[in-house]
């Protein structure tokens, strides 16, 4: 590739929003890419919310948005939104879950922007994840 291919590459990368998605289910990151990419947005999956939180500390600029599961073997989605915001305040995060509601974190002093029901629907990530994006922080 040569190094205007490359230059020109790189830069629809860095206007692409960055998403990271959070799930122990390998089968449901490969749904949200298969749903999200299509839209522009640059997607980066882990099956391990630790090692989802040391990209993020270590991630200049942060992603757009993290999408994560609540019911996950090392550390729940709960506590992955609280991390995540506590680092970068104002961080947007979706919060899905098929084995809770909503409850989870009503009266918590740190919340996801959206929470959504699994299961969901295509369009329902597709449209929560444009809302997210279009929101100010």
């Amino acid at each position: 590739m040569s190094d205007s291919k490359k230059a020109a590459n790189q830069s629809r990368q860095k206007t692409r929003p960055l998403i990271y998605v959070v799930d122990d289910e390998p089968m449901l990151l490969e749904l949200a890419v298969l749903v999200l990419e299509p839209f522009g947005y640059q997607l980066q999956t882990f099956r391990d919310p630790e090692a989802a939180m040391q990209s993020f500390t270590a991630a200049n600029p942060r992603p757009a948005i993290v999408i994560t599961d609540y019911a996950m073997l090392r550390l729940n989605g709960m506590d992955l939104v609280k991390r995540c915001k506590q680092l970068q305040p104002g961080q947007k995060v979706i919060l899905i879950s098929g084995t809770v509601g909503q409850e989870i974190f009503r009266g918590e002093s740190v919340t996801p922007d959206r929470f959504l029901a699994k299961p969901y629907e295509a369009k329902q990530l597709v449209d929560m994840v444009k809302a997210v994006l279009a929101e100010k922080v």
